[in-house]
């Protein structure tokens, strides 16, 4: 049973509550903005729905949504509902908090719904990194890639002065050492420092300054045999990089299983200027 709190005062949805209780139906409690957020809390909503369409206006603002998902209670059941047409979107929803999405327009559309039911949930998300110029984000898109890495670090062989524009159906990761960077970025992939080297070896996935994924890689300029093992061990959610192209990609993600696949050096002519027939190929391997 779908409650829509901007129609219910707290009594009856209350009330609506209970009864779907008694007869044995799961609700959705709606809200769209904080203020519902927290009357469904209080009512004790077990299930919650977060709308990013304004029932006013069908005007649609994820971020206030992403916001609201943010800081929403995790003793519930989250679920974001509306404007998600992407894989990306749908990743961004889970980042933030969300426990479930809720699409309807995205599958209505599509010619294969099921096919495009799939293609919102498949994991691993494909991450390109090392990029430093337009084109190259352009291809990663185009070839399908979920993430946009941009390595801030002057160090770095691939140092990019900025992060670039990416569409909608990508994130951009702002790739630091030691700290994040304050360029305009959806993600913060973080590393450690280690002396004699651009960065340590393995480093954390960062929205809003919170840990949401761990990145697993190799050590700087470094080989290790039982790194995929290694991997294949951790819990929770993972960002799986080091020596990724297309040739591998496909039984890394096999032995893994990870969250997600990272790859720069593989895909380039030079550091910084990437091949885009391996991009696509890379990505292609990678969704297998």
């Amino acid at each position: 049973v779908l409650l829509l709190l901007r129609d219910l005062e707290n009594d009856a949805a209350k009330r609506l509550l209970g009864a779907a209780e008694v007869l044995g139906l799961d609700t959705l409690v709606e809200a769209h903005d904080a203020l519902e957020l927290a009357r469904a809390e209080a009512l004790g909503a077990p299930v919650i729905g977060l709308n990013a369409r304004d029932l006013e206006t069908f005007e649609i603002d994820r971020r206030a949504q992403l916001e609201l998902i943010a800081g929403a209670p995790r003793d519930r059941i989250i679920v974001a509902e509306s404007g998600i047409e992407s894989r990306v979107q749908g990743a961004e929803a889970e980042l933030a908090g969300a426990d479930a999405i809720l699409v309807g327009t995205a599958l209505m559309r599509a010619p294969e719904p099921a096919r495009k039911l799939a293609e919102l949930l498949a994991r691993p998300l494909v991450k390109v990194c090392g990029l430093t110029r337009e084109e190259d984000v352009a291809v990663a898109a185009e070839a399908g890639a979920d993430l946009a890495g941009f390595v801030l670090v002057e160090a770095s062989p691939r140092w990019a002065r900025d992060v670039l524009p990416v569409p909608d159906t990508m994130l951009a990761v702002a790739v630091c050492v030691g700290e994040p960077s304050e360029a305009p970025a959806d993600l913060v992939q973080l590393y450690p420092h280690e002396d004699g080297k651009v960065r340590g070896r393995d480093g954390v996935l960062l929205r809003d300054g919170q840990e949401v994924a761990r990145v697993l890689d190799l050590p700087w300029q470094e080989a290790d045999p039982g790194h995929l093992e290694r991997a294949a061990r951790a819990d929770g959610r993972i960002m799986l990089a080091g020596g990724l192209g297309p040739e591998n990609v496909r039984m890394a993600i096999e032995t893994v299983r990870p969250w997600a696949v990272d790859a720069s050096s593989s895909l380039e002519l030079e550091p910084g200027i990437k091949d885009h027939e391996r991009v696509r190929a890379y990505v292609e391997a990678a969704r297998g």
